[in-house]
């Protein structure tokens, strides 16, 4: 019972109890659903934190492999550039790296970073290990796996005579060859008059050539430094011909002559300087200079009958040559690119000699220019091939008989060039090349097999 400005004021105890406990659940209420939400809370912040954690890890992970990338890049790098020079140094004949071809590379050693995907603790794989000359890029390979066995050095071997890479510093290239040439000729000659087509007046004579030759040579050059090189070339020459001519007016005379010669061929001297330095993407110029001394019997040493008819053949020309030119390589991996022009000169002498009753005063023989373009491909790291064009430009020979001058004709020799060359070891490859006459003044064909043998 309550009071109130005096008044007596009576209340039921059971409404008064539910009042308080209705008092009471209203102020316990947010504190209960506080206990029941903080464990979700909890649990949610622990879940984020995780994550948290996880993205860290990751992108740490993440950083690591980019720089592990970019020092692998920089490697790389380096390596293929390594590998330039080097091939360039070789297609130059200036490379003195030993057949393993691996020790360019040896300065990438187990402390560079290791590839991915290696797993922790075991041995990263060295960059050295990729062959280094190969033209076609690094070999797309799982990453992480061994890199395919080294390979022996590319080199084309298959390029025309006087235009391969030069000799490197101290080493000495050994050369024996058999040069072969086949050359023959149908000419018919009318001399007279032809008064309607078929109905001829004078006299028509036919003639047959045949001319072989085979010259083995033995050649020596050797690398005084890494530009320049020296060579001597020592022939031995047999030479048939076999002529046969067919008058018309005698149908009896039908006269086939058969000439022979062999004997020391014209000693060669020549020197090759390259001169500039091998640079990717730059060619490379080489001159050369050769000597020529008339150490072969020449075309005025032979016998002759009382009419000015040879009874032999020579084996050499008979005159001093001097012969300068430049040659031109261009590496473009796997193949080389080649262009060559010379010019070869032969001095003049006095023969004074009676032949066939005439006298032969001095002899100027007609120089020749002569230039050839082509390419050498490498197949693979043993075989090579190699294609191309060369044309030479003969001047007139002037001769001295009696008191009069006699000129010559011009000479246009033009050959397509083909060859291949295959390595037996690492000392001793086998080269083949071919020369086919497209002109009329050419030979008809040309085979020369040599076995290059360094030491």
């Amino acid at each position: 019972m309550w009071h109130i400005r005096g008044k007596q004021v009576s209340v039921n105890a059971g409404l008064l109890a539910l009042m308080t406990g209705a008092s009471l659940i209203a102020l316990a209420s947010p504190a209960l659903a506080a206990n029941q939400a903080d464990p979700r809370l909890t649990q949610i912040e622990q879940t984020l934190q995780t994550q948290e954690n996880r993205l860290s890890a990751q992108e740490k992970r993440l950083a690591d492999q980019q720089q592990a990338l970019a020092i692998q890049q920089a490697e790389i790098d380096k390596l293929r550039a390594e590998r330039n020079s080097l091939l360039a140094d070789i297609r130059a004949g200036r490379s003195d790296a030993p057949n393993d071809t691996a020790a360019p590379y040896a300065s990438l050693s187990s402390d560079s970073a290791p590839l991915l995907g290696t797993p922790p603790g075991a041995p990263a794989p060295t960059v050295a290990q990729v062959e280094p000359v190969r033209p076609d890029p690094l070999p797309q390979q799982p990453v992480g796996t061994a890199p395919p066995p080294k390979r022996q050095v590319e080199e084309v071997a298959a390029l025309p005579e006087h235009v391969g890479v030069l000799t490197p510093k101290g080493r000495l290239v050994f050369t024996p060859s058999l040069d072969y040439v086949r050359s023959s000729s149908n000419r018919l000659v009318f001399r007279g008059v032809e008064i309607v087509p078929g109905i001829q007046l004078g006299v028509i004579e036919a003639n047959d050539a045949d001319r072989d030759s085979a010259v083995a040579t033995v050649a020596m050059r050797y690398g005084l430094t890494s530009r320049l090189e020296v060579e001597a070339r020592i022939p031995y020459v047999y030479r048939h011909d076999r002529i046969t001519t067919l008058a018309q007016r005698d149908e009896t005379i039908n006269r086939t002559t058969e000439l022979d010669g062999q004997q020391i061929g014209d000693v060669e001297i020549s020197a090759r300087y390259q001169l500039n330095e091998v640079r990717p993407g730059r060619p490379i110029f080489v001159a050369n200079a050769r000597i020529k001394p008339p150490t072969g019997l020449g075309p005025y040493d032979v016998g002759y009958d009382q009419f000015g008819v040879a009874t032999s053949l020579a084996t050499g020309s008979g005159f001093w040559a001097v012969e300068g030119g430049l040659t031109m390589l261009y590496p473009s991996d796997p193949a080389v690119i080649f262009a060559s022009i010379s010019y070869l000169h032969n001095l003049s002498r006095d023969i004074d000699k009676d032949i066939g009753g005439a006298h032969v005063g001095r002899v100027e023989p007609g120089g020749s220019i002569s230039g050839s373009l082509g390419f050498g491909l490498a197949l693979n790291p043993r075989f090579s091939v190699s294609f191309g064009y060369s044309h030479s430009y003969i001047f007139p020979t002037k001769t001295q008989i009696g008191t009069t001058i006699q000129e010559s004709n011009s000479l246009q020799v033009g050959s397509l060039l083909m060859g291949w060359s295959y390595r037996l070891s690492d000392r001793m490859t086998l080269t083949n090349n071919f020369e086919f006459g497209v002109t009329s003044d050419a030979p008809d064909m040309r085979m020369v097999v040599a076995a290059p043998m360094s030491f």
